[in-house]
């Protein structure tokens, strides 16, 4: 999700409509954000947590991590919110002030800036001493996808420049979406084509993810959902490589599985789609990806 979620333009409410059967909203494309007003900067917020450091990598413990979460009301918040309630130490990046209360009531910080702007990107960053991860749902709408690659290319750029200042690089975890790069045909050409900008903007930033990451090191995820409903969490959110795999997924599931990613070495290097195994659009049995 984004800074802050946009209506999908009735042309692509429709297509989803017609194609996805009675997939509520489309991929949760949120609009491109302007600048907003900067709070002043603070030193470092919490405490560095002392860890035991290998150079092997492995599974991250929820309790003992510290993470930026860029993104809006939808899928970032639930991830927060998870997150934080397995004792994880929050950051979240978004525009405005409409979660501040709930993410200050969950023990976490809200850097309030536009993923746009550098000064506000390297506040957010500088806010902590380490970040242990880094995820990001930031996306634009198909009217202005400007943030699904230049905002997220700026966070990754950024979490690139944190590794090197603390001496170990975070994980990033990128959420785009079925139908981006080598998915692009698991979508209904009808939805692919209402989407095709914010895809063709987003493939931008899983490529620039993909290079950076094998030039320094740094350990990826990217998680692909299907058509997002707002709904309660029903528990069968799954992830597959399977390329050719669509369908609907609760945000809430969306979430589950991007902390899942975030926790566990094994989905390093991976990309994923994220569909709900009890609402696939007549796709064939597949593998799923256990974590």
């Amino acid at each position: 999700d984004a800074h802050r979620l946009a209506t999908v333009p009735p042309v692509t409410m429709a297509a989803l409509t017609v194609s996805m059967n009675a997939v509520s909203s489309s991929l949760s494309f949120k609009a491109r954000v302007g600048n907003a007003t900067s709070l002043k900067p603070r030193a470092v917020v919490r405490p560095t947590r002392t860890r035991a450091k290998s150079a092997a990598r492995a599974d991250l413990e929820p309790d003992n991590i510290s993470v930026l979460v860029a993104g809006g009301s939808g899928v970032a918040m639930d991830v927060v919110r998870q997150l934080t309630a397995d004792g994880t130490w929050v950051t979240v990046l978004q525009r405005k002030n409409d979660d501040r209360a709930e993410i200050e009531k969950m023990g976490a910080f809200l850097s309030k800036g536009d993923a746009l702007v550098d000064k506000d990107i390297k506040k957010a960053f500088d806010l902590v001493e380490e970040y242990d991860a880094v995820v990001s749902t930031i996306g634009g709408t198909p009217a202005e996808p400007t943030a699904d690659s230049v905002g997220n290319i700026k966070l990754i750029e950024a979490a690139v420049a944190k590794g090197k200042a603390q001496g170990r690089m975070p994980k990033f975890v990128l959420v785009t979406s079925i139908g981006t790069g080598d998915s692009k045909g698991a979508p209904p050409p009808a939805v692919y084509e209402a989407l095709k900008p914010v895809l063709e903007e987003k493939v931008k930033a899983e490529d620039m993810l993909k290079q950076l990451c094998l030039e320094h090191g740094m350990p990826f995820v990217i998680v692909r959902p299907g058509g997002l409903k707002t709904a309660p969490a029903t528990g069968t959110g799954v992830l597959t490589e399977d390329t050719s795999i669509c369908g609907a997924i609760h945000r809430a599931d969306v979430a589950a599985l991007v902390v899942k990613c975030v926790l566990k070495d094994a989905a390093n290097g991976k990309v994923l789609s994220a569909v709900d195994k009890e609402q696939l659009f007549d796709q064939p049995a597949f593998e799923v990806f256990e974590l």
